[in-house]
């Protein structure tokens, strides 16, 4: 049987270049669209519907798209958030005020970990601020923002590169913070559910997990609309971390009901 071919002539059956170009081409008809049925997909590749579905899973994993019943789409969803533009994109000033709160945790000569939330982003571009700091994270565009920054010494995390998210993500990411320790943590995530927080990415997962652990102090940076959303892998409880830090626009009861977890609250006013 002859092997499965993409419209530009190239090989689809192997994981070789043939299929990092379909999936290419696949993002950029849903980016363009909107939405793009598998059916469609399929016939104009000349590949099978289960050969899409694969491709779709991937390119999802990666943040690229959201995969919906029939096809998949760039909408956000309360487990798809969006690549990176979308969310460096949303709230804001909610995210600048989270981040001045956080900044007021750092002290000079410290070592501050972050992770790859456009939150986090908003937390380094704060950090010049409070130098002499070393800086340890997976997140490529926190990176650039403080590269040959004065005052501030920057740790890259290595591994699988993630373009969605501009970081690097797995295992090999969360094998190398276990070679760290440093004082302190700013993440965020995707949704808090009954009291844990979720993500939509295993591989993110690991990381985040990784960073955890190598820190001595971890706080969570977090508006109050991921407590509206759900997310498809487990991260931790909130009674994991020493602080978390949320918009005041959290509901009373939420927020009564972390506090009688135990959990450190910080509301900031927005």
């Amino acid at each position: 049987m002859a092997p499965e071919r993409t419209p530009g002539g190239h090989d689809a059956a192997g994981p070789g270049a043939g299929r990092l170009s379909r999936q290419l081409d696949i993002r950029h008809r849903v980016t363009d669209a909107g939405f793009v049925r598998v059916e469609a997909l399929a016939e104009e590749f000349g590949v099978s519907p289960m050969t899409i579905h694969r491709d779709l899973d991937a390119l999802q994993s990666q943040g690229w798209l959201r995969k919906v019943r029939g096809g998949a789409t760039t909408q956000t969803s309360a487990v798809f958030h969006g690549d990176l533009e979308q969310r460096t994109a949303a709230m804001p000033e909610v995210k600048n005020r989270l981040s001045a709160a956080a900044l007021k945790l750092v002290a000079p000569g410290q070592s501050v970990m972050l992770d790859e939330s456009t939150t986090a982003l908003y937390v380094a571009k704060r950090l010049p601020q409070r130098a002499p700091l070393t800086v340890i994270t997976n997140f490529l565009t926190a990176l650039k923002a403080l590269a040959g920054v004065p005052g501030i010494d920057v740790v890259a995390l290595g591994g699988a590169y993630y373009p969605a998210y501009d970081a690097f993500l797995g295992l090999h990411t969360a094998d190398a913070v276990g070679s760290f320790r440093a004082d302190v943590l700013f993440m965020s995530t995707t949704a808090i559910t009954h009291g844990t927080c979720y993500h939509q990415s295993q591989e993110t997962v690991h990381v985040k997990r990784a960073l955890m652990e190598a820190a001595a102090r971890r706080v969570l940076l977090v508006d109050h609309t991921k407590f509206t959303r759900q997310g498809l892998y487990a991260l931790a409880p909130l009674t994991r971390f020493d602080v978390v830090v949320v918009d005041d626009g959290l509901p009373r009861a939420e927020l009564q009901r972390i506090r009688d977890q135990g959990v450190e609250v910080q509301v900031v006013p927005c």
